[in-house]
């Protein structure tokens, strides 16, 4: 079962990469933006899992102990197929 991890940094937490996209995109003339948040997204092949909901509290735990630090990351997971 494939699944996907998004991490983000939390609101009110310094993105500093998203601080130096926004300003890149704005020296290349791109104008209107606003807040530019950078992030990751882990893809999982679990094979040991057949229930997407099994699958989806495995990848919950993995998230939460490992890909993101929940101090000051979200993450969000969802079942690719």
């Amino acid at each position: 079962m494939r699944i996907r991890v998004h991490v983000t940094p939390r609101r009110g937490v310094l993105d500093p990469q998203g601080q130096a996209v926004a300003h890149g995109l704005s020296n290349l003339g791109f104008s209107g933006l606003g807040e530019v948040r950078v992030g990751k997204v882990v893809d999982l092949e679990l094979t040991s899992e057949s229930d997407p909901e099994a699958a989806l509290a495995t990848a919950r735990k993995m998230a939460s102990q490992l890909l993101a630090n929940e101090v000051v990351e979200d993450f969000s997971v969802e079942v690719l197929g």
